[in-house]
């Protein structure tokens, strides 16, 4: 059984994607940044609709995606960053920490969020997902926030064409 996603149609054409990079492990945060970027621009995205801005670690991007998200001018926001397993368990509390706040931040604001935080064993495992032999979850993170926000859109403009046609 595959378990690889449909492929994505979604357009970034006119939608304002904000991307935040961490700096630890930068090497691999930087490819996961280039991967975004590449995406955005294949599905037709105008880099003037793109923003980027940096995190020291994985661990400040939730409350940096707040501070971009009160802007109220994205439609959809890329976290990036890496998290690689130490000898203690340090890397499962900022692991969960940061997967959950950037999940309560897309739900609170109904914009998309997307994970593309690496939880890897090893520095050579997250290479290998940062544009290496396993492709580039920068990339794949955007790919689904493109298709995320544009489902969304869909959903508010279809309630909207019901409103002026007199429905709920």
């Amino acid at each position: 059984m595959s378990h690889a996603p449909v492929a994505n149609q979604a357009s970034a054409a006119g939608l304002r994607v904000a991307v935040i990079v961490s700096r630890y492990h930068a090497d691999v945060t930087e490819s996961l940044r280039a991967g975004a970027q590449s995406a955005f621009a294949a599905a037709g995205g105008d880099p003037a609709d793109l923003r980027f801005f940096h995190a020291p670690g994985a661990y400040e991007l939730p409350v940096i995606a707040a501070a971009v998200l009160d802007e109220g001018e994205v439609d959809a926001l890329v976290a990036l960053g890496c998290i690689i397993t130490g000898e203690t368990t340090h890397d499962q509390y900022i692991a969960h920490a940061v997967s959950d706040g950037l999940m309560r931040l897309s739900v609170s604001y109904g914009t998309p969020v997307a994970l593309g935080v690496l939880t890897c064993q090893t520095l050579e495992q997250a290479r290998q997902r940062a544009g290496g032999s396993r492709g580039n979850k920068g990339a794949e993170a955007m790919t689904a926030a493109l298709d995320a926000a544009s489902t969304i859109h869909a959903i508010r403009e279809a309630s909207l064409a019901r409103a002026a046609q007199g429905g709920a």
